[in-house]
């Protein structure tokens, strides 16, 4: 499906943490991210797509049930996982308990932006849930946070099959013009854009 730029616009309002909620008190992992292949696939071509064989400091907002947080910390000294969502928190908690170097948090984008800097910034499809306000506040709030040389990886589903919905193509659009960012990987399949940016300095 061929795609342009501005075909499909973000939503009029965030979607609802109430929404998510009730997602996760219906079922433990919504979207069964922790069986699924493709998301086992996207999850290590993710980790492969890291620039840089370790990193410092990681921040992973939208972590869920903390699948990829497991691969992130193989990689880093520290990683600060978040979700909005308590059950998510909890079962991401649960998941990683046995890795000393990962925290879970409750968060919520983009009112909760973490404290200090991190070299690395990994957001999974999360961002295209967000208004238009509110993801340009989200897409300034995680460069701020990212320090000088760090790196930002975004990766989100991308609808081939409905034209006109607000996907990984519109919102990574959105990302890669924002300031202060300069474009190091592109994957793009049938599933997902993948995008690593770096933070100028």
């Amino acid at each position: 499906m061929t795609r342009a730029a501005g075909d499909a616009v973000p939503p009029e309002t965030s979607v609802s943490l109430d929404h998510f909620i009730g997602l996760y008190l219906a079922k433990d992992d919504p979207w069964d991210i922790g069986t699924k292949w493709h998301d086992r696939r996207k999850f290590a071509v993710t980790v492969a797509s890291l620039p840089r064989e370790r990193y410092r400091r990681c921040y992973e907002p939208g972590a869920s049930i903390g699948s990829l947080t497991r691969m992130l910390a193989e990689r880093c000294d520290e990683v600060v996982a978040t979700d909005s969502v308590d059950e998510a928190v909890q079962l991401a908690a649960k998941n990683t308990a046995d890795l000393p170097n990962v925290r879970v948090e409750r968060a919520e984008l983009p009112a909760d932006l973490p404290d200090g800097v991190f070299d690395l910034v990994v957001i999974g499809d999360l961002l295209y849930y967000l208004s238009g306000d509110d993801l340009t506040a989200t897409l300034d709030g995680l460069v701020a946070c990212l320090e000088p040389g760090g790196d930002l990886v975004a990766v989100h589903f991308r609808d081939r099959e409905n034209g006109g919905s607000y996907d990984g193509f519109n919102a990574h659009a959105a990302l890669i013009a924002t300031r202060g960012l300069e474009h190091v990987v592109r994957h793009e399949d049938e599933w997902f854009l993948l995008d690593v940016l770096r933070r100028t300095s």
